[in-house]
């Protein structure tokens, strides 16, 4: 067990080494944009929602076509990918990085292997459900579907998009000051309160 645990550990190392040295030339933007996000500033939040609500406008007032909002986007990536590690450092000012920022930038890109493991382990246990219990994996998915389709079918796709992109953006923010925490606290409490109260009227 405690070898299995040391492999585990020391691939997640590798992989974790490789994408911080993937990554090192955004390091700057990583490092502002985590800030942002962990709204290390009291306005931060006023921003993210502002420049989100910014853009979504802009795609709704131009209305792109499919391709031309796809082609837009690629282009941005490229640019960005061309130009940030290029420009990150000349506007950061920033050649030599604190044991902070250092450890922080670690901490991101260990974060993000994480993330990704969790992600194809979830994938995996999907497929696994779809041999093991086919009935099951049938039922599940196409539940997921028609209720995504019929939420998509009342609601507006760009708000829809607006509303999903404006929490994932405030979601590290609400976890890293304890909302998400305190919210899902209150509801697991007045859910028991319920279930109590429920228990003592079949008594």
């Amino acid at each position: 067990m405690a070898e299995g645990d040391n492999k585990s550990a020391n691939l997640l190392a590798q992989e974790t080494a490789q994408l911080e040295e993937q990554l090192q030339g955004w390091g700057e933007v990583i490092l502002a944009g985590d800030q942002v996000l962990r709204w290390e500033k009291p306005w931060f939040p006023g921003v993210l929602i502002g420049v989100t609500t910014v853009i979504f406008t802009l795609i709704y007032y131009l209305d792109p076509s499919v391709l031309t909002g796809l082609s837009c986007t690629v282009m941005i990536m490229c640019l960005a990918d061309y130009l940030v590690p290029t420009l990150a450092p000349r506007v950061f000012g920033s050649n030599k990085w604190t044991t902070e920022q250092q450890q922080r930038f670690h901490e991101i890109c260990s974060n993000l292997v994480k993330t990704q493991r969790r992600v194809l382990g979830w994938w995996k246990r999907l497929f696994a459900l779809k041999e093991e219990k086919p009935k099951m994996y049938f039922l599940s998915v196409i539940s997921s579907l028609v209720a995504v389709a019929w939420i998509g079918q009342q609601v507006h796709n760009l708000f829809l998009t607006y509303l999903i992109v404006s929490f994932l953006l405030l979601l590290p923010g609400l976890n890293q000051h304890g909302i998400i925490s305190k919210y899902a606290g209150m509801a697991k409490r007045e859910i028991n309160k319920l279930l109590k109260q429920k228990e003592k009227k079949n008594e």
